[in-house]
């Protein structure tokens, strides 16, 4: 159906991976995870990558794993919640892809994020302080999407078949 790739962006804990996985199933192509594809060419964790080279040695890494997956045709790609920070990575999105941004409320995404260890922006104390602050500052970059699902009290299946009757009704 699509004649591009699917972005999705969102917040960690927005439901990326698990619709991407749906999304993909659905209309046959692939899925990349972009933050796994960035730990499987590493051969580190996100948590070791930010430990040992810093947030910003992560970003560069990320932008050019991002600019590789969207030469390389139709696919759904799940991308790292940070992604749409860099003005050049949604310049890209935007220009090669349909950019399906995936929202939650605070409370789903703390209730979500409860318990994981695999996230360097989320660790330590005052999690749910600093997961409200990271929020705010990314909405305005979040918004740059061709369409904005909010995520709660939905089914990953009932998100999936949303951005389907979506991606209907564009263009071609």
């Amino acid at each position: 159906m699509p004649d591009r790739p699917l972005i999705l962006t969102g917040f960690m804990g927005s439901g990326k991976s698990s619709v991407g996985r749906v999304l993909a199933e659905s209309i046959g192509c692939a899925l990349i995870d972009l933050d796994a594809l960035i730990v499987a060419e590493a051969g580190k964790s996100i948590n070791e990558i930010f430990a040992e080279k810093g947030e910003a040695a992560f970003r560069t890494i990320e932008s050019q794993c991002l600019e590789r997956v969207l030469q390389g045709g139709i696919a759904v790609i799940a991308c790292g919640g940070g992604v749409v920070i860099a003005e050049s990575n949604r310049r890209m999105m935007r220009g090669q892809g349909v950019v399906i941004n995936l929202t939650a409320s605070l409370p789903v995404i703390l209730a979500r994020l409860e318990g994981v260890s695999d996230r360097p922006l989320y660790a330590g104390k005052d999690a749910a302080n600093r997961v409200s602050a990271l929020m705010e500052g990314r909405e305005q970059f979040y918004a740059d999407a061709d369409i904005r699902i909010d995520t709660d009290n939905k089914s990953v299946e009932d998100v999936a078949a949303e951005i389907l009757r979506f991606l209907k009704g564009l263009p071609n």
